[in-house]
């Protein structure tokens, strides 16, 4: 494992580990590799395309790169659908590509955080093959049921209840084979595992033990909170013939949801533990880190709680859905206030203050492009300065701030208007339930909503030039898996890097705030005037403090009262970062105001 160098931090709080762990003041990059660099020119992106784009990381300043799957899958969920723990799917490359990625980011200080599917496997799994065969090693691997009785199998209405796949349609499959139905919580080409089966448990910390060994750093983990599923006491899943626990009633759309009893279920703790005893005991310098469906603020303050030994972090979902609420689910666009973003942050940082830690985010694979989402990408200019705004905004906080790949640029949605620009299967799938299907939406409103939050605005290629393809792959090449942003000639990484008022390096002085300045990475979080619409807080350790105010709107504002009290008679030595020069930053202080999209942070 690699060691990070950086300014060592004092004493003091931080999520009640002491001495504080490495990851305290570190940011993390996220590569979606099939869309970051294609080194052969098939139009996918892949391990030696990343190898060779490491030097642009390390100028950056980032600590850690979160890799999204790279493992054999069929790609039914651009690998979120594991076919193979242990080996790399050729798309990306070959285990020695892997292991010379390890060694390269290793060499620059870099960690690797691989990203680890173990709630669910692909159909094509070994494992599931053996189980679908009724191999008794591995029978009992997967949720399998019978159809329900008096019911044709593999007919609607025949499966053991009424629960409906995150990804449109049915929960459960009817398999020929086996004779049984199995449990999909994402797609049928996805079935969940058994983790009820302690076999099952001991194979995924087999395989875990087997990638640390070969060096990787750590693993964030795919919807991991779903891995304990609530049971009677009989073992017999809600709603399924027999069962003792009623599943909740079916929605509009013909099915209810799974997900009350499969997030954050009754043995979570308990698998969490042993798998950091099985992986990670007598091992340092790693990073443990779970997509936390269903789980709240309060308890990602105990599962993150080192005392516990569980995980290390947890995503949360609260604030991507301020903007979202109707009958499409995430794509029923909704108004939203600034105060609602505010409140929920307010609730991460608060309960996770005394114990346990934040992961800081607003984008990676499955979210939009924040500045099209929250911000204003209507002119290159209005881009610029709401990116810096937001990026302030988050990486001024508490916690460890995440980087998806392109955010650093201000990257945008990909603007597409037509259903077949669209590759993720959520985003085909749910239009097909909820327009063609269901009839629940219009067309126009689904796409509307597929415009503003399908996960293919985050999965274009990386912009890292003006040339025919964003340079993500050889003019000359095959087109790309999906089209290149348009935007793609004006916003890219070679007109950025050097640029000192660029996007690229306002995230290159956040990230070295946060390495340097123990009150970034420590310091106690206070919300300031909640009343108000502009987001403003507090930071403090020790004598250092610092108040950071963001205006999140494209229109002057007043600074808030209790603000002005803080920064007294302004003084451009004072302002440690802002998106405008440190003398205008006063003048508009002075007048008490804000300007459009302003974002500063100021010692106090």
């Amino acid at each position: 494992m690699t060691t990070i160098q950086r300014a060592p931090l004092p004493q003091g709080h931080s999520n009640g580990a002491e001495p504080h762990p490495w990851w305290a003041n570190a940011v993390v990059y996220q590569v979606y590799p099939r869309s970051f660099q294609d080194s052969n020119g098939d139009g996918y992106g892949d391990l030696p395309g990343l190898i060779s784009r490491l030097d642009y990381l390390a100028e950056l300043g980032v600590d850690v790169i979160w890799l999204s799957p790279v493992y054999r899958s069929p790609q039914e969920d651009n690998g979120y659908d594991i076919a193979d723990y242990q080996d790399i799917d050729p798309m990306f490359g070959t285990l020695a590509d892997m292991d010379a990625l390890i060694a390269a980011a290793h060499a620059r200080g870099i960690k690797i955080v691989m990203d680890l599917v173990a709630n669910h496997t692909s159909d094509e799994h070994a494992w599931f093959q053996a189980s679908r065969a009724g191999d008794a090693d591995y029978a009992d691997f997967y949720w399998w049921q019978p159809a329900r009785e008096g019911k044709v199998p593999g007919t609607p209405g025949a499966e053991p209840n009424d629960w409906g796949s995150l990804f449109g349609g049915p929960a459960w499959t009817w398999d020929p084979q086996r004779q049984a139905y199995y449990l999909h919580l994402f797609s049928p080409e996805q079935p969940d595992l058994n983790w009820e089966n302690p076999r099952v448990r001991e194979a995924i910390y087999q395989m875990m033990n087997w990638w640390m060994d070969r060096g990787v750093d750590g693993f964030r983990m795919d919807v991991i909170t779903l891995i304990s599923k609530r049971l009677d006491d009989a073992g017999r899943l809600p709603g399924t013939p027999g069962s003792t626990i009623e599943a909740l009633p079916a929605g509009a759309d013909g099915y209810s949801s799974a997900i009350p009893f499969s997030a954050d279920g009754p043995r979570l703790e308990e698998f969490l533990a042993q798998m950091r005893r099985e992986v990670f005991a007598g091992r340092d310098g790693f990073l443990t880190i779970g997509e936390a469906i269903g789980v709240d603020s309060a308890r990602a303050g105990q599962i993150t709680d080192p005392a516990r030994g569980e995980l290390d972090m947890l995503f949360l979902f609260d604030h991507t859905g301020i903007d979202q609420g109707g009958p499409a689910g995430k794509f029923s666009l909704a108004p939203w206030k600034v105060s609602d973003l505010r409140g929920v942050f307010e609730r991460y940082e608060r309960d996770t203050a005394e114990r346990g830690w934040p992961s800081l985010y607003f984008c990676n694979h499955d979210q939009p492009r924040v500045v099209s989402r929250w911000g204003d990408d209507s002119t290159p200019q209005l881009r610029s300065r709401s990116a810096k705004a937001l990026a302030l905004l988050l990486h001024l906080h508490r916690g460890t701030p995440f980087i998806y790949q392109g955010e650093e640029l201000g990257m945008t949605n990909a603007g597409y208007t037509s259903l077949v620009q669209y590759r993720d299967v959520e985003s085909v799938n749910l239009y097909g339930q909820l327009v063609r299907d269901a009839g629940v939406v219009g067309h126009e409103e689904m796409m509307r909503g597929l415009a503003a939050m399908s996960r293919d605005n985050a999965r274009t290629p990386m912009q890292w030039d003006d040339s025919p393809f964003a340079g993500f792959t050889s003019p000359g090449g095959v087109a790309p898996w999906i089209d290149v942003n348009d935007n793609h000639a004006e916003l890219n990484a070679r007109a950025q890097v050097g640029d000192p008022d660029s996007v690229f390096s306002f995230y290159r002085r956040l990230i070295e705030l946060r390495h340097t300045e123990p009150v970034v990475a420590l310091g106690d979080w206070q919300v300031v005037d909640p009343d108000t619409e502009v987001y403003a807080f507090t930071r403090r350790l020790g004598q250092a403090g610092l108040l950071v105010v963001v205006n999140l709107s494209g229109r002057r504002v007043q600074l808030p009262a209790a603000g002005a009290a803080l920064i007294g008679q302004p003084d451009p030595e004072r302002v440690l970062i802002a998106n405008d020069a440190p003398d205008d930053v006063v003048a508009a202080l002075r007048a008490g105001r804000l300007e459009p999209w302003s974002a500063l942070a100021y010692w106090i």
